[in-house]
């Protein structure tokens, strides 16, 4: 059934166009005209029989009343003054909620609108902020958790899409994304001087999606690049209202990209395959799909649960142990500030994450048992180097599920007792005493975590420098 709100705007306009008041209405259908009143601004629901007969009292039929649209410019701008008065928004000011009579001027209507639009604008600008990101990240790491990491339905058109361009095997190419975009309408256009706050940015009046030039370093992350952008249109995504929303989109991208690089049922044969070998190794998946160490360990998360029967863990570690993105199901205790957040915690030095900074050799994967309160754990890990920083990304399991895994015999072992901080957080006594009050450091301050995303329609996107993009690109027909 359509919303409460829209279906009593229409059953008024049907009525005021039937010339019935309330209780003539009321009294056709056998109920009082206060209770039908209700239901017209939208406090109660009728019952199918009662709607039928309200039907056929006002001479329209019943998928008249049930219209998703309201029937007139003045009830949408009634509908949507009084969603955004009870919206949590409005509702924390304390204010008293104005109710559009009829002798109401549509123009001072509009106002009203227009002021709680801005008012909501202007909230979703200042959520995108540290405190905000990472309280809707941690409530969706929880949520992905207990989903283990799997969304079926995500899966399902990842496999729809690849099959109506007729990819059946191998790694994606290029050309299979440009058709894939093609069939929603898109060209993808290769430019260089794309907004330094984006990724990609989609022309959805011309139909194009730009994207950096296809010579650049690391090209195959522009496929990727080329997914995401289309599973804003394929998941018919609407600009976020939230800071929530707008994480969730971008899981929900990322997750559709994954699916389409690394394909649900060649994945997950190449996987059991490797199980039944006992040599399962991130190295090998990511190489047969070329993609990514981080992509391919991340979509080993998605299916290790559902379809390997194996609980997991992942981390992205910064040189500095840092952990900037994080996942587990199998029990390994990451790092968390009060509020549960573990975005920019520090991992434990004994992990592998960090143990493998201290190596010689880096260019192959770096195998670890590690003792920890929560139990013991074998973990993978390869290190990189990005922008900025130099990076590790860890994929783990319990002990028990090692014995699948290429380097399951290391010999390397540690003992880790964090969140104790005698466990590697503090120095020992003598050092301590030693060198107390006679050191003096200067910080490396991350101003990222301090600092409030920009503020615009897209949280961390420059919205001025966006549309002087737009604008530029608006006329060429390449």
């Amino acid at each position: 059934m359509t919303d409460l709100a829209t279906l009593g705007q229409r059953i008024r306009h049907f009525r005021a166009g039937a010339g019935l008041t309330l209780d003539q209405l009321g009294a056709a259908v056998g109920i009082a005209g206060s209770q039908l009143s209700l239901m017209e601004n939208g406090r109660r629901e009728p019952r199918l029989s009662l709607l039928q007969s309200i039907a056929e009292a006002l001479g329209v039929k019943v998928a008249d009343l049930l219209s998703t649209e309201p029937p007139t410019a003045r009830a949408a701008l009634e509908i949507e003054l009084d969603r955004l008065q009870g919206g949590a928004i409005y509702s924390a000011l304390g204010l008293p909620s104005i109710r559009a009579s009829r002798s109401m001027p549509d123009d001072t209507l509009s106002a009203l609108v227009g002021l709680h639009r801005e008012l909501a604008r202007r909230a979703r600008e200042a959520i995108a902020t540290p405190e905000e990101a990472r309280r809707a990240n941690t409530e969706l790491r929880h949520h992905m958790r207990d989903r283990n990491n799997y969304i079926p339905e995500l899966e399902k058109l990842a496999e729809d899409t690849l099959r109506s361009v007729g990819h059946t095997t191998g790694a994606l190419t290029h050309r299979s994304v440009a058709l894939m975009a093609r069939r929603i309408g898109f060209d993808l256009i290769h430019v260089d001087d794309l907004p330094h706050s984006t990724r990609s940015v989609t022309d959805l009046k011309n139909g194009r999606i730009y994207l950096p030039p296809a010579s650049i370093p690391g090209g195959h992350g522009l496929r990727s690049m080329a997914l995401q952008a289309m599973a804003h249109r394929l998941l018919e995504h609407h600009e976020p209202e939230s800071y929530a929303e707008f994480l969730r989109q971008r899981l929900e991208i990322n997750y559709f990209a994954a699916a389409c690089l690394m394909p649900l049922q060649q994945s997950v044969d190449f996987l059991q395959a490797a199980k039944g070998d006992r040599n399962l190794a991130i190295e090998d998946f990511r190489d047969a799909f070329g993609v990514t160490h981080e992509a391919a360990a991340l979509r080993f998360t998605n299916l290790a649960t559902s379809h390997l029967d194996m609980t997991v863990h992942f981390m992205r570690v910064g040189d500095d142990g840092a952990l900037y993105k994080g996942y587990e199901n199998d029990g390994m205790r990451l790092p968390t500030d009060v509020t549960g957040s573990t975005e920019g915690q520090v991992v434990c030095r004994h992990w592998s994450a960090r143990v493998a900074f201290t190596r010689t050799n880096r260019t192959t994967e770096f195998y670890q048992y590690t003792d920890t309160p929560t139990g013991t754990f074998w973990s993978s890990t390869q290190t990189g180097t990005g922008t900025q920083e130099d990076f590790s990304i860890t994929f783990g399991v319990p002990f028990n599920d090692a014995k699948w895994f290429r380097g399951r015999d290391t010999r390397n072992r540690e003992v880790s007792t964090c969140p104790d901080e005698n466990c590697c957080r503090r120095p020992s006594g003598e050092i301590a005493d030693r060198w107390a009050h006679k050191a003096w450091a200067s910080a490396r301050l991350h101003a990222h975590i301090l600092s409030p995303l920009p503020s615009g329609t897209f949280p961390g996107v420059d919205d001025t420098e966006l549309y002087d993009f737009l604008e530029a690109h608006s006329g060429d027909t390449d």
